[in-house]
């Protein structure tokens, strides 16, 4: 008797653990398609270029059939950035997508996914090692070229200025800045960059930006422009422009979201804002990461399903860096047509 209750228990258990099995199994399957579970990382959660991102992710989840979701930190803070990838890593993903705020900070822990098995993929982090791939909206230098050019037209091509970026670690923002400065000497002899202080930070937040403009303005006199790169930097310093009634005396340029630049941009304090929509980025990440799941190989023309980021092409030397063309221009008369 005790023989036969010790092989039915037996019998029980492994048909239990084979009903577990099936049920897992199904969870990750749908119409007979396998799904994946992605996780995309922004630099902060509440920061409306990351609110932005977000509908992308949830768009792509909802498109796909696949378990993608954002999660940030609550702040810009490459501490607590790596703090939620890791609780991430432990949560069973199988892709991870991290927009970094310091690329030197997450390369251990992205090192740490990897190792589990989880594909990696960037945005905004070209110099970053540990990821499979970086996706990039387009160009880097060629946008700080633009970016440079649309300051250069406001200022009359001639003056001094600076460059603002959100932090002198930010790989995107820098390469920005270095595409900028880089076109100025090239095409605009006339402009000189600020020798005391050629890259100030502005930590990626609007209040800040404001008050380094105003610090700059007060301190250098021949000062007549800003080059912004972090979204928060040039409505910070149209911002200050406006208060110190400076409006066609001393000009901004820069990536800006519509909402935040909207007044800036219709009075002309702002002429043009340069941008790419970052739910298109969020989307655009996670399709890749689903791409290397399901076995895809990644070539030169990769598609990834969306205007801008349909036919991406490896930056010149490099086989993980992938280039779009998704930039936007937004000038007074197209601004309207931009919530958010």
């Amino acid at each position: 008797m005790k023989k036969f209750l010790c092989g039915l228990m037996m019998v029980l258990a492994v048909g239990s653990f084979a009903f577990a099995q099936g049920q897992k199994e199904a969870s990750v399957t749908a119409g007979g398609k396998k799904t994946y579970k992605i996780a995309l990382v922004p630099k902060d959660s509440t920061n409306a270029w990351f609110v932005r991102m977000k509908e992308g992710v949830d768009k792509y989840s909802k498109v796909s059939g696949n378990n993608a979701f954002q999660k940030g930190p609550a702040k810009t803070d490459a501490a607590m950035q790596v703090q939620v990838i890791q609780d991430l890593i432990s949560q069973d993903i199988d892709a991870l997508c991290v927009v970094p705020v310091e690329p030197k900070a997450v390369e251990p822990v992205l090192m740490q996914a990897r190792k589990k098995g989880i594909i990696v993929i960037c945005h905004e982090g070209s110099n970053v090692e540990n990821c499979d791939y970086d996706i990039e909206a387009f160009n880097n230098g060629e946008y700080g070229a633009f970016i440079m050019d649309n300051l250069a037209k406001a200022m009359g091509q001639q003056g001094e200025y600076t460059t603002m970026v959100a932090s002198v670690t930010n790989a995107s923002h820098n390469e920005w800045a270095d595409g900028g400065v880089a076109r100025q000497k090239a095409a605009y002899p006339k402009m000189t960059l600020l020798a005391a202080e050629p890259r100030v930070e502005s930590a990626d937040n609007s209040e800040t930006a404001y008050e380094k403009a105003k610090e700059l303005i007060k301190k250098y006199p021949d000062l007549k422009g800003i080059m912004g790169t972090s979204s928060k930097d040039a409505p910070g310093v149209a911002r200050a422009i406006e208060e110190l009634g400076l409006k066609d005396k001393f000009f901004v340029s820069g990536t800006g979201m519509p909402n935040e630049c909207r007044q800036f941009v219709k009075d002309g304090t702002l002429a043009y804002i340069t941008l790419w929509d970052p739910a298109d980025a969020g989307y655009a990440c996670c399709s890749l990461a689903a791409k290397i799941l399901s076995g895809e190989k990644i070539e030169d023309g990769v598609d990834l399903g969306l205007k801008g980021y349909d036919n991406l092409h490896f930056r010149e030397g490099s086989k993980k860096v992938l280039i779009g063309s998704g930039w936007i221009v937004i000038g007074p008369d197209t601004i309207d047509n931009y919530n958010f």
